[in-house]
């Protein structure tokens, strides 16, 4: 059994048949959830907005999604604050797990790479659009303070724990 979805936002073939503009912004327990999913300090903002149509065998999604959000520090565990704009162009298609057949040659491009398995006539555009935030999130949140802290608790830097450090000590020089 799964989890629900943080930030749930159906989309049916039928709401799509005839395009449809989506613009929603989640509330404070939509952030909270998708924080915690994401393993964020905190998400102030969340936005979707969207182009949805239906398309042959299924319905294209295309948008962006916003955010003001805090990551901590990987090196410090300080807040990191950070404005994501991120746009998504998506398709859901019935037959994406489709396995082709042997002589199909397969070529991925652009218009391939954002393809999902429609789930029975629906989408959840909203489950899409914290998949879409997770993936512009910056993995390793640096401080800008994270050097100076970290040198004065005695971390050396890569440049000084580093083999040329190492090598430089042993030639006799003190500065690399």
């Amino acid at each position: 059994m799964s989890a629900a979805p943080e930030f749930p936002l159906i989309v049916t073939i039928a709401d799509a048949a005839h395009g449809r503009t989506i613009a929603v912004e989640a509330d404070a327990d939509a952030r909270a959830r998708i924080a915690a999913r994401l393993g964020l300090a905190g998400l102030d903002r969340f936005t979707l907005t969207a182009e949805v149509r239906a398309i042959a065998g299924g319905i294209a999604a295309k948008g962006a999604v916003q955010a003001d959000l805090v990551q901590n520090c990987a090196a410090t565990d300080l807040p990191v604050p950070a404005a994501i704009s991120e746009s998504f162009d998506l398709r859901f298609l019935r037959d994406v797990d489709a396995p082709p057949s042997e002589d199909e040659e397969i070529e991925l491009g652009s218009d391939e790479l954002d393809l999902l398995a429609l789930e029975g006539d629906r989408i959840d555009l909203g489950d899409a659009a914290v998949q879409t935030l997770s993936l512009a999130l910056d993995p390793f949140p640096r401080h800008p303070d994270a050097d100076r802290i970290l040198a004065e608790k005695g971390v050396l830097s890569e440049e000084a724990a580093g083999p040329f450090a190492a090598l430089a000590k042993l030639r006799g020089k003190p500065d690399a």
